[in-house]
């Protein structure tokens, strides 16, 4: 298979900016486009190839035809018909409301769902933006509704002053937000599953209160308190920087402006490349090859066993597997 690329799913949100379009370089629009779903196996959003003799197909259908050959054996065994990963932009032109997701145990007896363990990339931040990750001080379950009740809840979340390139890793149960002036690249388990905290006691265009799921969040938050909920890691040119590895997902920085190469011959999983700034043309062992611009998701097939990285002249991608 040759390396697949796919249509965007775009979502307007009350949120969403304008920031979306151009930087993937699409015409913009006035319209709040809050989300861009890359690559998603997402019932009711199944991604559909762009590029290509399988241009037209689906995620669902791909899986379907070619199975390991696409995700891999393990993949397969594991997550059966299920591509595991969800890949977004988010550009928050508004704060996101403060949200949890359940993890796999409990969005199986609830939803019939997998859990949400995601990870977040800053690619832009505006002067002053921040996000909200974690606790930052100790509270109970009875502590949270009450301070849900008198609108104090944020006074004990974890605020940080980001900028391009920091990285937030977000387990199932740790309460987080995403705040206004970000554009994030985020990696995430195949869940659709939020429970909604707090909105700031604002309305949707039809003048109404978001619904809340205080009662099904407050069973799924996790209140440990980390010392520090960013994700350290230094940075290095032409080389392969770790920021997240679990049992969902591993994501590596590629920063590049030399040519590179990677082996997957025992890797036995996809890869997906997603291109966070620059240009670069991805070449596989059987030859095919396709350039890939900022804003643009490329999904590697498992039986891949070499990929050539050329960068047109430098690049900077998120190399996610399982």
């Amino acid at each position: 298979m040759y390396p697949l690329i796919f249509k965007p799913i775009l979502k307007e949100m009350i949120w969403g900016g304008t920031s979306i379009r151009p930087f993937k370089g699409m015409n913009p629009s006035d319209v709040k486009t809050g989300e861009s779903w890359e690559l998603s196996h997402v019932e009711g959003n199944y991604s559909v190839v762009a590029n290509g003799a399988l241009a037209g197909l689906t995620i669902d259908d791909l899986i379907d035809t070619y199975g390991a050959q696409l995700v891999g054996d393990k993949v397969i065994r594991r997550f059966g018909r299920t591509f595991p990963l969800l890949i977004k932009w988010i550009d928050a032109c508004d704060n996101l409301s403060v949200q949890v997701h359940p993890d796999d145990a409990m969005a199986d007896t609830r939803h019939h769902s997998w859990g949400k363990t995601e990870m977040w990339y800053v690619v832009k931040a505006s002067p002053g933006a921040a996000l909200y990750s974690g606790f930052s001080q100790s509270i109970d379950s009875d502590e949270y509704e009450r301070r849900l009740a008198d609108n104090r809840i944020m006074d004990v979340l974890k605020r940080y002053d980001v900028k391009a390139g920091d990285v937030f890793f977000l387990p199932a149960g740790r309460v987080h937000a995403i705040g206004a002036g970000c554009l994030i690249a985020e990696i995430q388990q195949t869940s659709d599953i939020t429970y909604r905290i707090y909105d700031y006691n604002r309305k949707d265009a039809n003048g109404k209160y978001r619904d809340l799921h205080t009662d099904l969040a407050k069973e799924a938050i996790d209140y440990t308190v980390c010392p520090d909920y960013r994700t350290a890691y230094t940075p290095q040119p032409n080389h392969v920087v770790p920021l997240a590895s679990c049992n969902y997902f591993t994501v590596n920085l590629l920063e590049l402006n030399l040519p590179a190469e990677r082996d997957c011959t025992t890797l036995n999983s996809f890869i997906v490349y997603v291109c966070t700034q620059g240009k670069a043309t991805l070449r596989d062992d059987r030859l095919n090859g396709i350039t890939i611009h900022q804003g643009q998701t490329v999904l590697i097939s498992a039986e891949t066993k070499k990929i050539s990285l050329l960068p047109e002249p430098q690049v900077t991608l998120l190399e996610a597997y399982i």
